[in-house]
């Protein structure tokens, strides 16, 4: 259940970033979920393998590469999907920011895990 939960606060998370980013649009909800899915499928196997191969580097810049993976990923879903545009990188790097610190207030909100 918690599985479900986080997804649709994902989606919410994207929609709202969307809404407040100048350059991305989401056509509703749903595309933001299914965004929201895509991009973390992206990030858990072609980042991860990008993160892996990146280590050193990362390590120097102090997480800057992962950052930068990360908008990578947005931009790659982007290209996969119709409903859901970014005007470029740097919207997508905003995006990305703006759904960070999104899901940083939805954590604080919702409190420890049980």
């Amino acid at each position: 259940m918690r599985f479900i939960i986080e997804i649709l606060l994902m989606g919410l998370a994207f929609f709202i970033g969307a809404k407040l980013v100048p350059g991305v649009e989401v056509a509703g909800y749903g595309s933001a979920i299914i965004a929201a899915i895509l991009i973390a499928l992206a990030n858990s196997t072609i980042g991860f393998i990008l993160r892996l191969l990146t280590f050193p580097v990362n390590f120097l810049t102090l997480g800057l590469v992962s950052f930068i993976i990360t908008v990578l990923m947005i931009l790659l879903v982007d290209s996969m999907m119709t409903s859901f545009n970014t005007s470029g990188f740097l919207a997508a790097a905003f995006l990305a920011i703006v759904v960070a610190l999104i899901k940083a207030i939805f954590g604080a909100v919702a409190g420890e895990k049980e």
